[in-house]
């Protein structure tokens, strides 16, 4: 028996704080007239961590009305008060903890989520990524866990390696990561934190890996206009659309590789430019 094709809405990089407001009540009425199998939130829900941010985006989430999983992000993770950060990192998730790094189990698909968040690093830049052994064994044994012949998402925040680019890795142990997932059976690994959608192959000793990202549903857009993606899986096939107010194609909406510096504009409150930005305008409801 054929099963029916199944949806998931692949959302990244919210930042409540500085939140495109028309783009996430977009989002939400999109969730509310079709209905996806699963919504995956990539990491990045605030932009600072505060309380009030924390409050919104938990809000925002809890009113969705579908299964949601949640990624924890760099931003996610608080700024200001280094011993929360050290002692109980994810306490203003509180509202929403069930969904934090929640395994979503659909017919014949299962979303895993993979860590790549850290509260420290033994570099300067911390927003970085970085898979550690032990997180990639808890995703490793829920991939084996599945039943046989179920495919699997891996849901993480930042992108595993930079593709195209030659550089320093965006996140330490991604390459370990991707070669161990690739020996299993997953369909993509979905990720954030570069604001631009991509959909790309990337080899490792094990075979390819499909790395998916989504774009952003804030104000700190780079060259594409806020979106999020739309996954279908249909016999085993799964197809990337992205959907944006502005009606960019799928295509125009994609970068060719991840950047080495995978950063969004640096500063919350400059005045941002992107290169190929297209003003938003309200979507046909059908």
């Amino acid at each position: 028996m054929t099963r029916p094709p199944l949806r998931i809405f692949h959302v990244s990089d919210i930042h409540f704080g500085l939140e495109d407001r028309r783009a996430l009540d977009w989002v939400a009425e999109r969730i509310a007239r079709e209905r996806p199998d699963a919504v995956a939130i990539t990491g990045d829900l605030t932009m600072r961590a505060r309380h009030r941010e924390f409050a919104a985006a938990c809000k925002w989430i809890k009113a969705l009305g579908v299964p949601v999983t949640v990624e924890v992000g760099n931003h996610d993770l608080p700024y200001f008060n280094l011993i929360e950060r050290f002692t109980d990192p994810y306490r203003r998730f509180r509202a929403i903890r069930s969904m934090v790094e929640r395994e979503i189990d659909l017919p014949g698909l299962a979303i895993v989520p993979l860590k790549t968040t850290a509260r420290a690093q033994l570099r300067l830049n911390w927003s970085k990524g970085n898979v550690s052994r032990a997180a990639l064994g808890e995703t490793l044994a829920a991939l084996d866990a599945l039943p046989p012949g179920t495919r699997a998402i891996v849901a993480c925040h930042h992108p595993l390696v930079e593709a195209g680019t030659r550089g320093k890795a965006l996140t330490r142990g991604g390459n370990r990561a991707l070669a161990a997932l690739a020996s299993r059976n997953v369909l993509a690994v979905i990720s954030g934190h570069v604001h631009d959608a991509f959909d790309l192959i990337h080899p490792t000793a094990n075979g390819l890996v499909r790395m998916i990202g989504a774009g952003t549903l804030s104000r700190r857009v780079r060259s594409t206009p806020p979106g999020f993606n739309e996954l279908t899986l249909e016999a085993d096939r799964l197809t990337v659309r992205v959907r944006n107010m502005a009606h960019v194609p799928t295509p125009d909406m994609m970068i060719e590789d991840v950047p080495e510096n995978a950063l969004p504009p640096r500063e919350p409150g400059d005045p941002v430019a992107p290169v190929h930005a297209v003003p938003a305008i309200d979507p046909p409801v059908h």
